[in-house]
């Protein structure tokens, strides 16, 4: 079964494109930007408190690379319940990362905030194919 989910192009410096998608966390829609070059999904530890009652979140002991820089320190959390469509992924181990700097470049040019990333480990999970001409990024279930 293939699950169809539609995405939102947002327009980057003139002709540069990022596709960002509609997903739930706990319950409550998130906006997660889709990143094929990214290995993992991270989400924003400045926003995941709309998604989670927790306050304090383990610190990864190992420094995160990426998104601009090779020291960034992460966190984790357990997300009970992550629904990308109808498929429905539970007790995700999450990866907090402060994406407080793209948030700030999204909201300079005028684009909606990001909770998060959606990475590679889901996407090469179920074998992700990206529709450009229809909008789509097809799930395999």
């Amino acid at each position: 079964m293939t699950e169809i989910i539609p995405l939102k192009f947002l327009a980057i410096e003139g002709d540069g494109t990022h596709l960002m998608i509609v997903i739930k966390i706990n319950g409550k829609k998130a906006n997660m930007l889709l990143d094929t070059g990214a290995s993992r999904t991270v989400f924003d530890i400045n926003r995941i408190g709309k998604f989670t009652t927790k306050k304090k979140f383990g610190k990864n002991k190992q420094l995160s690379t990426g998104l601009g820089t090779n020291s960034m320190q992460s966190h984790n959390t357990l997300l009970k319940k992550i629904v990308i469509g109808k498929i429905k992924i539970e007790n995700f181990q999450a990866i907090l990362l402060d994406l407080k700097h793209v948030n700030e470049s999204y909201e300079s040019i005028g684009l909606p905030i990001i909770d998060g990333v959606l990475g590679g480990e889901i996407l090469s999970g179920f074998k992700a194919v990206i529709d450009y001409g229809k909008k789509q990024l097809k799930l395999k279930v």
